[in-house]
């Protein structure tokens, strides 16, 4: 039997005194009498290497919001740990000059519109007395300057009043994408300046994974790969996002995305990325041949002369086997309980 499931490569730790006195670091306890159950060949066999690299998951996007205009606070709409949908507003600011700039742009928007058709008719006109040889060449080309001034008018305040509107989105902050509100740094009365921070917004219905390894831990790492990650204890999926080299340092950053629309994991959690290695050997048993007491973990173990309790250090699981690092060797009997078989 060889198992297809990852298993997460462990450094080896400090094994306990007793767990080190054997042939291979193993110690052997005889048991009270033979064990009940089947038994497993440990297996020699090859199973998926993988790194685990630590680092955090944080929100997939977030944004720190301001405005363009100086001016004071009239409400702040949210409050912290709110959820927001995108384009809602969060920040009303006071628009008095920016209503009285709209009142003066509006009314220039109309009289050069006003000069623009009065200087259409006044070229229709000429061209009718120029082509009946009543006006001068130089009075339709005057005329036609004077058409092409209007409209050249017009155009430029159409500009102004484009500009004056999207600055008047500035008037009231908007939620730029679904999320949740992070920070408020004004109350109403206050003054906003251009570029001032007024509200901070984080879209945790997904976590990105950032870690920092070397290069040689990315060699089989690619954009879209599936790799698990480990997030406050829980396993999820994750999907690679990028493989960049980093800032500073003989190192590479791996960002992957983890799915949180239930909001079960809190963004700045720290976190491991399981990253693939390639294959190597490894000795695995069933997880139901473990036994435990205290700290120590052991198997019954069945040779031509009975059954001996091995301690062994384990690694991590894979389905309904687990690595054995250290304490077994392939080709021995471990005995699985008769009740864990029987329940398969």
């Amino acid at each position: 039997m060889t198992p297809s499931a990852s298993v997460t490569l462990l450094a080896a730790g400090a094994l306990l005194a007793a767990a080190c006195g054997g042939p291979g670091g193993e110690v052997r306890t005889a048991a009270a009498e033979p064990a009940a159950g089947a038994t497993w060949v440990v297996p020699d066999t090859m199973i998926d290497a993988v790194l685990e690299a630590a680092g955090v998951a944080g929100p997939f996007a977030q944004a720190t919001l301001s405005t363009k205009l100086m001016g004071s606070v009239l409400a702040v709409l949210v409050r912290e740990g709110d959820r927001v949908a995108p384009r809602q507003a969060l920040v009303r600011l006071d628009a008095r000059d920016v209503a009285a700039r709209r009142t003066q742009v509006d009314a220039a928007v109309a009289e050069v519109e006003a000069v623009f058709r009065e200087a259409t008719t006044q070229a229709g006109r000429i061209r009718a007395l120029y082509a009946d040889s009543a006006a001068t060449r130089a009075q339709l080309d005057a005329a036609e300057t004077g058409l092409a001034r209007a409209e050249a008018a017009v155009r430029a305040a159409h500009a102004g009043a484009a500009e004056l509107a999207a600055l008047d989105d500035y008037t009231v902050v908007r939620a730029p994408f679904a999320g949740v509100v992070t920070r408020r740094f004004v109350d109403p009365g206050a003054f906003a300046a251009p570029g001032a921070p007024l509200v901070a917004v984080q879209d945790d219905s997904r976590l990105r994974v950032t870690v920092m390894v070397a290069p040689d831990a990315v060699r089989g790492v690619a954009r879209g790969a599936p790799v698990t990650a480990t997030i406050e204890g829980r396993q999820v999926p994750a999907t690679v996002e990028g493989v960049i080299p980093a800032a500073a340092g003989n190192l590479y950053t791996v960002n992957a995305v983890v799915g949180n629309r239930d909001r079960a994991l809190l963004a700045g959690s720290a976190a491991t990325l399981a990253l693939p290695q390639g294959r190597r050997p490894a000795i695995v048993v069933p997880v139901a041949a473990l036994r435990r007491e205290g700290d120590l973990v052991g198997v019954t173990v069945r040779g031509p002369e009975g059954d001996d309790i091995r301690w062994v250090r384990i690694g991590a699981p894979l389905g309904d086997l687990v690595e054995v690092v250290a304490g077994l060797r392939a080709g021995e009997h471990v005995v699985v309980p008769r009740a864990a078989t029987e329940g398969r």
